[in-house]
């Protein structure tokens, strides 16, 4: 069996990849690989479990509910919020194991599972493989010990959950949003109630969009995967600034007052000045990955932020901030990660940081995001290749060998197979954008060829 993790959970097409049995087949060996860790001893065990809108999501939740009941863990069902709300309320409410289904920035036809360990921090590598050999092991036959009358779980709504996850987000937000009219895009996804609260609690003016899911529209043409409605209604209504979310609201992607968008790398950029300011930069570094620009890594350098780059993956991200208690990391992509704050990628905190700094400093967002000019940079996704050769491939070595001989020092090459979806990623970057383009697509045919 292939590894069902990647880097983000267990994803595939609900009731296809990711059916109801798999799903309760997996909550049931989480439940007993972390009793055999000890995590449950001497108390009984609960599980925060939370979702997005996705209609998938209705039955993969009852599913996740009962394999966790049966194997005698108590559950609190806090229904649709983001994936921060359910990591943060895992480690507020000192429950043993949170679980969280959703796909973030998929299309509406797939889903995920994903599994976080006391204390609301994605679980370890090594627990993620024993929880899928516990599971095989267990779905060829070999019959679970199951516990009998009071042992079984119990399972309760949690409603509070929505107000004890705003009010976390408020306490966060170093100044207030008055005067401030924002834009959001909620991508009809888990933050179409938390943002706006919260937003609007922090003292901005707002007008939402792409916030009326419907369990079928998460993500369809919409959200930080589709900011073409963002940069028009925030031309439209003379807004600040516009924030997009994914479908699970834990990324955050932002765009100016003059329809421009601001990525993740610009967003890290802004709040690792604001924070240095602060003195909450610790170490004065930032963490990000081998995908951030290379005039992010430039602007850090002339502000004097030191910069530590990892494998792509938020969760190689936070690895990184916690072995070394730096406080802020994030990706391009839009994760970002304030560890003070919240132990995953969380948009709603970052989209408010980001207003905040825009209110205390008077200044816009663009001329904020100023602070780093991005080189012009091409990704490609190569679908239906073989993603488990890009390494091995002598055909693609050589390949991107005569790339990088072409842009010398003035751009880089990066391959890299997708950890949620079967594809591979090109990106390359180079001082000129057409010389850029061409690479990329050469490169892209080269993945094709080699791997397809």
């Amino acid at each position: 069996m292939g590894r069902l993790f990647g880097t983000d959970g267990v994803r595939g097409v609900a009731n296809a990849d990711l059916t109801a049995e798999l799903t309760l087949g997996l909550s049931v060996a989480a439940a007993h690989v972390l009793a055999e860790a000890g995590t449950f001893e001497g108390h009984r065990p609960t599980a925060v479990v939370g979702r997005d809108p996705r209609a998938s999501g209705e039955f993969l939740e009852a599913a996740v509910v009962a394999g966790l009941a049966s194997a005698g863990v108590d559950v609190l069902r806090v229904g649709v919020l983001p994936t921060p709300a359910v990591a943060y309320l895992t480690g507020a409410l000192r429950a043993d194991l949170g679980v969280m289904l959703s796909a973030s920035h998929n299309a509406m036809p797939d889903n995920g599972v994903k599994f976080f360990a006391r204390g609301g921090h994605k679980l370890a590598d090594e627990l993620e493989d024993r929880i899928e050999a516990v599971y095989e092991e267990h779905r060829t036959g070999a019959p679970w010990d199951r516990p009998t009358g009071a042992g079984v779980g119990r399972v309760r709504s949690y409603e509070e959950g929505f107000e004890a996850y705003v009010t976390h987000l408020l306490t966060a937000v170093p100044n207030r949003l008055d005067g401030l009219k924002v834009v959001l895009d909620e991508a009809h996804g888990a933050a179409a109630r938390v943002s706006p609260e919260a937003f609007t609690r922090a003292g901005a003016e707002i007008v939402t969009i792409g916030a009326e899911p419907d369990g079928l529209n998460i993500n369809d043409g919409c959200g930080s995967t589709h900011l073409d409605l963002l940069k028009a209604a925030v031309l439209e209504h003379g807004a600040d600034l516009g924030i997009a979310h994914d479908g699970d609201a834990d990324r955050c992607l932002a765009v100016d007052h003059t329809g421009a968008e601001v990525d993740g790398d610009q967003i890290l950029a802004v709040l690792a000045l604001a924070m240095r300011e602060r003195s909450e930069l610790r170490s004065d570094t930032v963490v990000a990955t081998v995908m951030s620009n290379l005039g992010f890594k430039l602007a850090m350098e002339g502000a004097g932020v030191s910069l530590v780059q990892t494998a792509v993956g938020d969760r190689y991200v936070l690895e990184e901030m916690k072995e070394h208690d730096y406080a802020l990391g994030g990706e391009q992509s839009g994760h970002v990660i304030i560890l003070d704050h919240a132990t995953t990628g969380d948009g709603t905190l970052t989209g408010l940081l980001l207003a905040a700094r825009v209110a205390e400093t008077g200044r816009t967002l663009r001329e904020l995001a100023s602070v780093m000019e991005r080189l012009p940079q091409v990704l490609i996704n190569v679908p239906d290749v073989d993603r488990s050769r890009v390494s091995t491939s002598a055909e693609l070595a050589s390949a991107v060998t005569e790339a990088e001989r072409e842009l010398g020092s003035t751009g880089r090459v990066l391959l890299r197979p997708s950890g949620t979806e079967p594809l591979v990623r090109v990106m390359v970057e180079a001082a000129d954008i057409d010389q850029a383009r061409a690479v990329a697509g050469r490169l892209a045919d080269a993945v094709k060829s080699a791997l397809g």
